[in-house]
């Protein structure tokens, strides 16, 4: 983010040398900028079984639905939790849980508003996959909006991640998707505010340790 905080600011000044009450203007905007792309620090919980929030926001929607197709789990179901960013949010992306990444996969698609009830299947996005210790598979799904043209995914396919750990940013207002196993325990409800890498979306079913 540094370089549109940079250009925002040189341009401010430049702007600033013909008319200063544009250049009050510019200004804003780049303080606008610099609270979009702030990165303020967070605290994950601890908890093996914890899924965490990967972005601020608002629940949209908790609902039954399919993965992303792009998976090839069509016949699987899951728990999918919605969560809208507003240009006022924090745009950093966290990971949800801790493991090992097992797949990654970026589909072109439309920028429909990502408040719209078909974003998830139409827009643009980035989906990761993380399997925990526990084997457990999450699928964390970053959505392009009607502003936000610009997904950044840090991930790696067999990289080992830590919850509540940065791993990319959505520019300018969008959506996150999380798709967990229908067996989880729901933590929030809709219209709470999230905290990425804080709030406590679910509780994943610990599985019995193995006999010996």
């Amino acid at each position: 983010g540094y370089i549109f905080i940079i250009c925002a600011l040189a341009f401010s000044l430049l702007v600033g040398a013909v008319s200063s009450t544009i250049a009050w203007f510019f200004i804003l905007i780049t303080i606008f900028i610099v609270c979009f792309f702030r990165n303020p620090n967070r605290i994950a919980p601890n908890g093996s079984n914890l899924v965490i929030s990967p972005a601020d926001g608002t629940i949209d929607r908790i609902e039954e639905a399919h993965a992303p197709e792009e998976l090839g789990e069509q016949k699987n179901s899951y728990k999918r939790i919605s969560i809208f960013l507003s240009v006022f949010n924090v745009h950093v992306n966290r990971n949800p849980v801790s493991g090992t990444v097992t797949a990654l996969h970026y589909r072109k698609g439309a920028f429909l508003n990502a408040a719209h009830d078909k974003a998830s299947e139409k827009n643009e996005r980035q989906t990761c996959v993380v399997k925990t210790e526990q084997g457990d598979e999450i699928i964390f799904v970053q959505i392009a909006g009607l502003i936000a043209r610009r997904i950044v995914c840090y991930l790696n396919e067999n990289q080992t991640v830590n919850a509540g750990d940065e791993f990319g940013i959505i520019r300018f207002g969008s959506r996150m998707d999380v798709y967990l196993p229908k067996n989880a325990e729901i933590n929030v409800s809709k219209g709470q505010t999230m905290i990425g890498g804080e709030t406590i979306l679910a509780k994943l079913k610990k599985k019995p340790a193995p006999k010996k």
